[in-house]
């Protein structure tokens, strides 16, 4: 059997208690009202049920917590105190000494289990007119034997004492049933990032412009008279005479301009959709078990 502190076990108990806190809560004889100590803790099993309060005994006895089997509690949430039952101040210091260093196993545990079976811890003379609210689960199965009991640490079970792990209320007693449910939410997380740039990419244009080029043209002809004696003033010899032509041509001119090509718009679009999960639940039913005693439930 494995113990577990309960925020350990149940890191969000305070919000299934509607925001009681067990620990911190006084713990006061039953019908005295001596106070024996503080609620340090609350052990629960592997299934959550309360087991046992740490209590602190620290202010009378320096630094020194013992074990208290829920059997032996009684829980007053109207005045905020747990009262024993069964047990005084006087016999707290008789209970072996809790210590969070040390394994807390089975042969542990009957030590503080064989302190509270002795008859000077009994609970016959039990004032059962305190007020009380509990949320411990019950389990009644268990009819006690009329011999003493021997228990074995392969088959002991918490339910084999209720006296000691079972609830003591009286008549009109108060059961908080709890279940749990899920909470749904979401939270916003950052899944990448998209980075839009320009670049410049240069590429080779071809582009075909026709030019004109001017070239001489020389023909020699003979005319028609040619042979005819002329004059000697019609022929007019002269030295050096020269004909000038101007030869031109075309070279292309080339030049580059910019011009918008096209516009890109980046903008974000929200995808909706529907995520399933599960996860398992756990309710709080009440058993009832009164033999052949009538039972009316309303």
């Amino acid at each position: 059997m494995v113990l577990y502190k309960l925020e350990d076990f149940e890191p969000n108990y305070r919000d299934a208690f509607e925001g009681h806190d067990i620990s911190g809560l006084g713990v006061y004889t039953q019908g005295t009202d001596e106070k024996i100590g503080t609620v340090s803790d609350v052990l629960v099993d592997e299934e959550g049920h309360f087991r046992y309060l740490v209590v602190d005994l620290g202010f009378w006895i320096f630094g020194k917590k013992v074990l208290l089997p829920i059997g032996r509690a009684r829980i007053d949430y109207n005045v905020d105190r747990v009262y024993t039952i069964g047990l005084t101040r006087e016999q707290a210091e008789d209970l072996p000494e809790f210590n969070e260093r040390q394994a807390l196993d089975y042969d542990y545990e009957e030590r503080v289990r064989g302190v509270y079976r002795q008859p000077a811890y009994s609970t016959n003379t039990l004032d059962a007119s305190a007020p009380v609210e509990a949320s411990i689960p019950v389990d009644t199965t268990y009819q006690p034997a009329t011999t003493t009991p021997i228990y074995n640490r392969d088959s002991y079970n918490y339910e084999h004492e209720p006296s000691l792990f079972g609830l003591n209320e009286q008549d009109h007693q108060t059961l908080r049933l709890y279940e749990e449910r899920l909470i749904a939410s979401k939270h916003r997380q950052k899944t990448g990032e998209v980075s839009i740039g320009k670049r410049v990419e240069t590429d080779t244009a071809r582009v075909a412009v026709p030019v004109e080029r001017e070239r001489v043209v020389i023909e020699r002809v003979t005319p028609v008279d040619a042979g005819t004696a002329v004059s000697g003033r019609e022929a007019d010899f002269r030295e050096g005479e020269v004909a000038r032509l101007e030869i031109h041509e075309e070279t292309p001119d080339v030049r580059k301009e910019a011009f918008l090509r096209e516009e890109v718009r980046v903008r974000k679009v929200v995808d909706q959709d529907t995520v399933e999960t599960q996860e398992t639940v756990r309710r709080e039913e009440l058993d009832v078990n009164s033999g052949n005693l009538p039972i009316e439930e309303r």
